[in-house]
């Protein structure tokens, strides 16, 4: 590889993933998005397969799933938990409490776009990479002395998929083009285009209900040809004696997310060509540069450098298997944070209409596991936990959309299980809004995710400072959920306002009169530092308002009547309404301490809990815990927040050393993307950290990231830092204000404020140091 002499090649490599040979699996190929339209690039020379998706490609229909008889059998359920008669009360909730059918379906692969060069090629000098800067997947290779160049993006701007082939040599393309989907779809070619349509057809299932026709969609393939010729052969294009092969793609369903539900009005074979249509009008050049704008602005607005660049220079698979092995790459941690950032991008921005699902938008099966749905337990919350943070603020918009339109279902669920205004969700959903108690009575008795999906709000007005979006979005949903949750308190045996039942995800203890392990109890911990986040929030907003004083001060008096949090026998954060005895003490969900991360009621600022969340943290690793992908990458956030940059960072390492994919992706096992996006998170809060409304800058730097420089971090109140670093202390700082007001900013103890302007910048390094 010979690049240009004033750039030498790990500067050339620094944001790339590469490679020296072909994806042999999914878990391998590299992933691209546009937020709507996403593909997985195998990068094989001789039959390349671009796997492709679509965000609303779910089976199912929208329907009311509420368990008729869940009003009426409330109350008795809540009081054989208090009564404590769990195994009673658990038989009673599954029976009428659960959904009608229990669980949603599934998102879907959308179909394989295969290229077939010819499979006794002699293949040399080839290297497939995915350049996160530009969002672009490329594979060069020679094949028979000939070379080759192959580029996929997915244009947010154009809204389709592009792969563009070049030979170095005219009229070096031969290739056969096909369109694929397993199931439930028919293909033909004409007149240099594949069409794919087809309805989704579910079948009956007890878990699933009754099946049927459902969702509509198309896939189109537009071929562009300079020089030779495309022919058609059955339902496939044959390229012959190409210079250059342009192929746009574009995917379509009949689902309307303003409705939640399919709309048969919709033409999809019109949609999908409507796309096509648009592009194939204009140059290739015009697009790529198009891409190569919207994509760059929003990855360049930050940077992240912490040393060890010359490793850019060896593969990413060979550089992670040296981390597993236990080598240190400070260049590979930057590159994973950027690349958390990158996936988001795209899975949620620019045409994306639904938030990011268990695997963002790259799925590869028909029925993957835990149906990749929106799970509002931590997973769906913690995609969306760097947004704000990492400088993408508009890549909530597809959350807000969706947390917004729930509320229709959200209602009826309110009225039909609770009795209550407002409304509620509970631990699962899918493209078309089930807010009924899914997955069974332990893990669908989760209202308190209608509080913590609330939170997302709060967090975005905290960081944008927008006063409308609070006004005429944000505060209304909060209010809402507030409301539904204020009025399902009940008053415990202790006399405390709790939510029953209730669970602590998805951890057991053991009954203290049956011995029997179990779930379901009332007043978790996690419930009540939800609520108390939750509240406080409400109260704030309105008052920012000026509006609902006296729902205000009734959200005041249910938070005086809540349980306190407590210290456990061994010193931790007491998880439960009593103090059980664990079934499972290295569970891989530690949400009791939901307060330290993302919450903020735990902190220095309360001595004791912020000491035993260190102890329940110790107590949860030394059984066993983080064993999974995005449990890992939220102890990286908790010990972010205990100001523990050296364990933080410790936890980084584990989770590439142990569920870290070769494409870099998060293994739970298998995929599941909110470990590569809680990590991103997590690192950043590393770095700064604005909770208390004080800017702390580096609070968790550890001791081996010595140099190192970040820029573009983003604070709550508006506020965007640049900060650089060596030998572990801060050498120089900025920090521009958005929006202007007073800025709050401490290190190593010493504080200061400054009165900012909007779009103003301020030199912060004499003042700190």
């Amino acid at each position: 590889m010979v690049f240009s002499v004033c750039v030498t090649a790990q500067e050339k490599n620094a944001l790339k993933l590469w490679y020296k040979q072909p994806a042999k699996i999914w878990e391998q190929a590299l992933p691209i998005g546009n937020g709507r339209l996403g593909a997985m690039v195998f990068g094989n020379a001789q039959t390349e397969r671009i796997q492709i998706n679509e965000e609303s490609l779910w089976g199912g229909r929208a329907k009311n799933t509420n368990n008729p008889d869940a009003r009426k059998y409330l109350d008795t359920v809540r009081q054989l938990i208090f009564a404590n008669k769990i195994d009673d009360a658990y038989d009673l909730a599954q029976q009428h409490l659960l959904a009608t059918p229990p669980t949603v379906r599934p998102y879907q692969h959308f179909m394989n776009l295969f290229i077939k060069y010819g499979d006794k090629d002699e293949i040399t000098n080839y290297q497939r990479e995915l350049n996160i800067i530009n969002g672009v997947a490329t594979t060069s290779y020679t094949r028979n002395g000939k070379g080759f160049t192959e580029k996929v993006f997915s244009s947010a701007v154009d809204n389709v998929l592009v792969v563009r082939i070049e030979s170095k040599t005219p009229s070096g393309i031969n290739c056969r083009l096909q369109l694929e989907r397993a199931v439930d779809a028919t293909v033909k070619a004409q007149n240099k285009n594949i069409i794919l349509t087809g309805m989704i057809r579910d079948t009956t299932t007890k878990q699933m209900g009754i099946g049927g026709d459902n969702m509509k969609f198309c896939g189109i393939l537009k071929a562009i040809n300079k020089g030779g010729t495309i022919t058609t052969k059955e339902n496939e294009l044959v390229v012959r004696g190409a210079s250059t092969l342009t192929l746009y793609l574009n995917a379509t369903t009949d689902y309307d997310a303003e409705k939640m539900d399919l709309n048969r009005g919709i033409n999809v074979l019109a949609s999908c060509s409507k796309g096509i249509n648009a592009v194939e009008k204009k140059e290739y050049a015009a697009v790529f540069k198009a891409h190569l704008t919207e994509h760059q602005a929003m990855m360049n607005r930050m940077s992240l450098s912490l040393g060890d660049e010359e490793k850019n220079n060896i593969p990413t698979d060979e550089r992670l298997l040296a981390v597993k092995n236990g080598q240190q790459d400070k260049a590979l941690e930057a590159l994973f944070f950027q690349y958390g950032r990158y996936l988001l991008m795209g899975c949620s921005r620019g045409p994306a209409q639904l938030p990011a699902n268990l695997q963002g938008i790259w799925c590869h099966q028909f029925f993957p596991k835990w149906r990749c749905d929106f799970h509002t337990n931590i997973n769906l919350q913690m995609n969306y936990w760097p947004a704000e943070l990492c400088n993408l603020s508009e890549t909530t918009k597809p959350l807000l959309h969706f947390i917004d339109k729930i509320r229709k279902n959200g209602r009826v669920s309110a009225k039909e299980i609770y009795g209550s205004d407002g409304w509620v969700i509970h631990h699962n959903t899918s493209a078309f809004g089930e807010t009924s108690i899914q997955d069974g009575a332990f893990a669908g008795m989760y209202p308190i995710a209608t509080g913590w999906m609330s939170l997302h709000e709060w967090e975005h007005y905290l960081f944008t400072g927008d006063k409308k979006f609070l006004s005429e979005k944000g505060y209304p949903i909060m209010k809402e959920g507030a409301v539904l949750l204020k009025n399902i308190l009940v008053k415990s045996p202790e006399g405390y306002m709790v939510i029953a039942p209730s669970y602590s995800p998805e951890n057991s203890f053991l009954h203290p009169v049956t011995g029997k392990p179990t779930r379901m109890t009332y007043g978790v911990t996690m419930d009540v530092e939800i609520l108390q986040e939750f509240f406080t929030a409400c109260i704030k907003a309105s008052e920012i308002l000026n509006t609902d004083e006296a729902f205000r001060n009734s959200l005041k008096e249910v938070l005086k009547q809540m349980p306190p949090l407590k210290v456990n026998s061994y010193g931790g954060i007491q998880e439960w309404i009593q103090d059980y005895k664990e079934f499972e003490p290295g569970h891989r969900h530690i949400s009791h301490l939901f307060g330290l991360y993302p919450g903020t009621t735990i902190s220095e600022q309360t001595p004791a809990l912020f000491e035993a969340a260190k102890q329940t943290l110790n107590h949860r690793l030394s059984n066993g815990g983080g064993h999974t992908g995005w449990s890992r990458a939220w102890i990286i956030n908790y010990y972010a927040r205990l100001m523990d940059g050296d364990s933080a960072h410790e936890h980084l390492q584990m989770l590439l050393r142990k569920s870290t994919l070769e494409n870099l992706f998060d293994d739970h096992p298998p995929f599941q993307i909110d470990g590569n996006f809680g990590s991103t998170a997590g690192i950043a809060e590393m770095l700064v950290q604005s909770h208390t409304g004080i800017i702390q800058l580096l609070p968790a730097l550890p001791k081996v990231w010595n140099d190192g420089e970040v820029k573009g971090i983003c604070a709550r109140g508006g506020f965007v830092l640049d900060l650089k670093w060596k030998d572990g202390k801060l050498q120089t700082g900025k920090v521009t204000s958005r929006n202007g007001g007073l800025c709050k900013m401490a290190y190593k103890g010493k504080q200061i404020s400054i009165a900012t302007q909007k779009g103003e910048s301020y030199d912060i390094t004499k003042q700190l140091l």
